[in-house]
């Protein structure tokens, strides 16, 4: 079940799946994308809340960042919290890990991405 963030402003907050909640092809189809393995790299090498959306530096449009940041979220792998005009963004391993072990890591393999 989606979890509600708080947010503020003008926009909705974003909504959160939990890991536990989903399927493997999901997150599999999540991890696929080039631009979105660019942004969960990103993640993985910052501190939680520390990168609003605009700091990820993706060969794509206003739009389809925010599209692929969606899926990331809808894939339980990232999780987004509005402060002011930005939206912070936090890498979920420690829970992601817990669904699918070994995965991300996987992913994140610099070898085997580009």
């Amino acid at each position: 079940m989606p979890e509600q963030a708080e947010g503020g402003g003008h926009r909705p907050a974003p909504v959160h799946t939990h890991p536990d909640h989903v399927p493997l092809l999901t997150a599999l189809s999540a991890l696929a994308d080039p631009v979105r393995i660019r942004l969960i790299r990103d993640l993985a090498t910052h501190p939680d809340w520390t990168l609003s959306c605009s700091n990820f530096d993706v060969p794509v449009g206003r739009a389809a960042k925010s599209h692929h940041f969606s899926v990331l979220r809808d894939a339980g792998l990232v999780e987004q919290r509005d402060q002011g005009p930005k939206r912070l963004n936090r890498l979920r391993r420690e829970e992601f890990d817990a669904r699918f072990p070994g995965l991300l890591d996987l992913a994140l393999r610099a070898d085997d991405i580009d």
